[in-house]
């Protein structure tokens, strides 16, 4: 199989480095094991065993399963022969797992156990399976043709952006559709530190339980249902696949939404964040995504710079309301633990990794190849 750049790559380091957090959070207290008298250190290599429900079950399976799998499509694109990109793949899954339960003895709010390494293996090990079968179906040549005939040519960021986003969504936002809120933690945090010098109180924060205007709110659903329609927009070459991602990005952030939602608060509230103001929002976006569908991909490049930096900014006024501490609060603390780290970091990173890729498409001085331009084919 000829050697490919591959969104891959990227991809698999940012879900290792989101399973290193999400296994060690919450990074304290740290301290050495207490062994019992004439137990030697060697036996802590052994994991214990420890109770588990279902959740814990398919949680510790299905986390590892997309390492091995975008591990192993990593290699086969890059040139690797079958066997050596399967067994890498599923040797890189086995021993981070091995690793973070090891890590684990000297967190006492975790539990290594021998139970979640072997779930976390057989993750990485069907993933890396699965990678090997799509192969062997033609799935990856026929996605690279995919890849050729929709999307001009744009690096792999923005296809990291793209398959990210929903995910990011998952973790509580307090308004819909509208992560990026890593302003104000980062703020919070500086203000901590600055606490007992001459500069406490320097660093501006949100009230507690200041919210925005019902129109700032839908003015801020619709921007936020933008901003991937935005990062999509400049990569794909006709107006129609525009059109159809902007439909695709309504269907999954409304999804997304609803199954954070569901989670904190059960099946039955699982559309309570449909507030007034969120529907006018919803369908403002999708008039102006469709206007701007029609629009050359540096212009849209260029308004969506404009989106994003107004979208950071609302978002990063509004503060913590009872509802929303208490999500986090049960992401933060609760079983959601395993999951914080990727949706949370996802949710803070995603719109300045947008900033990142508009500005790159907007001084890019790269022509695009011969063929049909987003503008003119519908």
């Amino acid at each position: 199989m000829p050697a490919h750049r591959s969104s891959s790559w990227p991809l698999a380091w940012m879900w290792a480095g989101l399973i290193v957090y999400a296994s060690l959070h919450p990074f304290a207290p740290w301290q050495w094991p207490v062994l019992p008298p004439g137990q030697a250190g060697w036996t802590l290599l052994w994991l214990p065993m420890s109770r588990y429900t279902r959740f814990d079950f398919w949680s510790n399976f299905l986390a590892y399963l997309p390492l091995g799998l975008l591990l192993a499509v990593a290699w086969l694109r890059g040139g690797s022969a079958p066997w050596r990109a399967g067994l890498q793949a599923a040797g890189v899954g086995v021993l981070l797992s091995l690793a973070m339960e090891w890590t684990q003895y000297v967190l006492p709010l975790r539990v290594p156990s021998r139970m979640d390494w072997a779930l976390n293996s057989a993750g990485s090990v069907t993933g890396a399976v699965l990678a090997l079968g799509l192969q062997r179906l033609g799935a990856m040549a026929g996605w690279q043709r995919l890849r050729d005939v929709l999307f001009v040519p744009h690096g792999t960021l923005g296809l990291v952006l793209l398959l990210s986003w929903p995910i990011g969504l998952l973790f509580p936002t307090p308004v819909p559709l509208s992560p990026g809120q890593g302003l104000v933690r980062l703020a919070t945090l500086v203000d901590g530190w600055l606490a007992d010098t001459p500069f406490a109180d320097w660093v501006p924060l949100p009230a507690a339980n200041s919210s925005l205007a019902p129109g700032s709110e839908a003015l801020v659903t619709a921007l936020g249902l933008l901003a991937p329609c935005l990062v999509s927009f400049v990569m794909l070459r006709r107006v129609r696949h525009r059109l159809v991602t902007l439909a695709g990005a309504c269907v999954l952030g409304v999804s997304a939404t609803a199954l954070s939602t569901a989670l904190n608060f059960g099946p039955d509230h699982a559309m309570s964040w449909l507030a007034p103001p969120v529907v006018p929002g919803l369908l403002m976006g999708l008039i102006l995504g469709c206007a701007l569908a029609f629009m050359h991909r540096r212009v849209v490049a260029a308004l969506g710079l404009i989106v994003l930096t107004i979208l950071i900014g609302l978002v990063n006024q509004t503060g913590a309301d009872p509802y929303f501490a208490l999500s986090l609060k049960a992401w933060e603390q609760g079983r959601f633990i395993r999951f914080h780290g990727l949706a949370q970091w996802i949710g803070w990173v995603w719109p300045l990794g947008a900033l990142v890729f508009l500005v790159l498409q907007v001084v890019s001085p790269r022509r695009l190849p011969p063929g049909p331009t987003p503008t003119i084919r519908p």
